[in-house]
């Protein structure tokens, strides 16, 4: 499985917003400049983002995007499922023998955990979950 740009920057643009949740609606034109990327892309990103129901937008001069929820709530898998689609390694297991498919689902099943136990507060705090618990980064 490949994560294209649109997953990548996706949580980017979810990261960022946790990382100002409480203080207002951040514009894209910052995350853009901040993150040195396209602000037509990143427009193009939040809008299904939004449709989602997972951020909010707020116009105005004063405006920009909001999470629609706190960052605790909504797991990296949240985002990429909008931007990726379906998480899997490979299209069309069923047809795999029994010993592939066992692999393809294995590995389908690790990364779906990985992403959905990995929340945006997670990301925006550079904190891994690990089996005993957690380990902060710096």
């Amino acid at each position: 499985m490949k994560i294209s740009t649109k997953g990548r920057y996706g949580l980017t643009i979810m990261i960022e917003l946790a990382k100002n949740y409480g203080d207002g609606p951040t514009p894209l034109r910052k995350i853009a400049t901040d993150k040195e990327l396209s602000e037509a892309y990143l427009e193009q990103l939040i809008s299904p983002l939004r449709n989602a129901g997972l951020v909010k937008s707020v116009r105005g001069a004063y405006g920009g995007y909001l999470l629609a929820h706190p960052p605790a709530e909504i797991s990296a898998a949240d985002v990429i499922r909008v931007l990726e689609g379906p998480i899997q390694p490979v299209e069309g297991i069923e047809d795999e023998e029994a010993p592939q498919r066992e692999l393809w689902s294995r590995i389908r099943d690790a990364v779906k955990n990985v992403l959905d136990t990995t929340t945006i507060e997670d990301l925006a705090n550079h904190v891994e979950r690990t089996e005993d618990g957690y380990m902060f980064y710096i």
